[in-house]
């Protein structure tokens, strides 16, 4: 690696630092806990700067790729949510399958391209992430899909044995032992495409299986649950169809139920196998090409402030114009004060207010002003 490339290196680690000590863990109500995972993010981030930069040149390249999303046009149905839209820097990866929709059909090869949004889900985020570089997802296949609900994958040991269906008895509660905290955001729920963690009991026990929303599917989103619901991360941005099509693979047995589940559960296991080739991380989405914007909490402090200026500008102006409005009466009626009598406002005893801000005129004769 170049002296740029080691000096980028150390930036980016002293950057993970910093987002370490400074994430916000949403949906952990106690602090301990959050204290907790902060510390064990700050330890995950300096054992990763013990590799050496030669260790991370080939994960770089992904950090470096500008992706436009204007190219995909295979989207979810969109809901006027936040997670239509793309972000500069979201990491984007890529799902490589190849499955048989149907009896008699011949296999179909595609790509499922998927946007992740790390501001609003930065643990969940990172756990992918490192998942996938780690190859973990590589030759697994999807164990579990229901149609018109999720389409289900991300369990190591779900590898066939043999011939497929023979697979490992864990098939469908593996994982990798690591779990991560639940993550909620307004921002994220679980609209058509959506990508969220799968888990067991305990709202905290994500680990690495993951699903998609083959339709959008509300009912798992947390204010709709009474148990903290399911964290959502990304969407897909292309590769719908494929989505659509392998929930309708035929199963073993029809799938009971719409819970995400960690536990074994051989309901909704397709009969011909949904193969993932490999999962990789693609790019990020190039700022040229965003569609949407986040404003951060510094550029929303300058704009309620830039408001409150203009307010105050504003009402100082009212002010300003009512108090000259105020001295021009006043100077007015002292100059000119009414006499009481006909043609004035107002009659004797009364507060006067005066007509107009000029002496009212005297008749004047032919020859001149004093009568003579």
């Amino acid at each position: 690696m170049s002296d740029q490339g080691t000096r980028r290196y150390f930036i980016t680690a002293l950057e993970q630092v910093r987002r370490a000590l400074h994430v916000e863990v949403r949906g952990v109500g106690d602090v301990n806990r959050a204290r907790r995972t902060k510390a064990a993010l700050l330890v995950a981030v300096l054992f990763g700067m013990l590799m050496t930069p030669g260790d991370l040149e080939a994960q770089e390249d992904w950090r470096t790729t500008e992706l436009d999303p204007a190219v995909w046009s295979d989207g979810p149905e969109l809901e006027g949510s936040p997670m239509d839209y793309s972000y500069a820097g979201n990491p984007v990866f890529v799902i490589d399958v190849d499955y048989q929709p149907g009896h008699f059909q011949s296999n179909q090869q595609g790509q499922i391209i998927i946007e992740m949004f790390p501001m609003w889900a930065p643990i969940t985020v990172e756990n992918m992430i490192q998942h996938i570089e780690e190859d973990l997802y590589n030759g697994i296949f999807f164990h579990r899909v229901i149609d018109d609900f999720v389409t289900q994958a991300g369990d190591p040991t779900c590898t066939k044995v043999g011939v497929y269906p023979a697979t490992f008895l864990s098939c469908g509660s593996g994982g990798t032992g690591e779990t991560i905290p639940l993550e909620h955001d307004t921002n994220l729920s679980h609209v058509d495409g959506a990508i969220g963690m799968a888990r067991g009991q305990d709202p905290n026990s994500a680990d690495s299986q993951w699903y998609i929303a083959e339709t959008e599917a509300h009912g798992l989103d947390p204010e709709n649950r009474d148990d903290e619901g399911y964290a959502t991360f990304g969407v897909v941005r292309q590769g719908m169809t494929h989505v659509r099509a392998i929930a309708e693979v035929p199963t073993s047995d029809e799938p009971t139920g719409t819970a995400i589940q960690n536990p074994f559960a051989s309901a909704g296991r397709p009969m011909y196998e949904v193969h993932i080739s490999s999962v990789r991380m693609l790019g990020v989405i190039a700022e040229e090409h965003a569609t949407g914007q986040i404003t951060t909490d510094s550029e929303e402090q300058n704009s309620v402030s830039s408001m409150l200026k203009e307010e105050a500008l504003s009402i100082l102006g009212t002010v300003v114009v009512l108090i000259i409005g105020a001295g021009v009466t006043y100077v007015s009626y002292a100059m000119f004060p009414s006499t009481g009598k006909p043609g004035s406002l107002t009659g004797p005893g009364n507060n006067a207010v005066p007509a107009v801000l000029l002496p009212p005129l005297v008749e004047q004769d032919q020859h001149g002003p004093d009568g003579s």
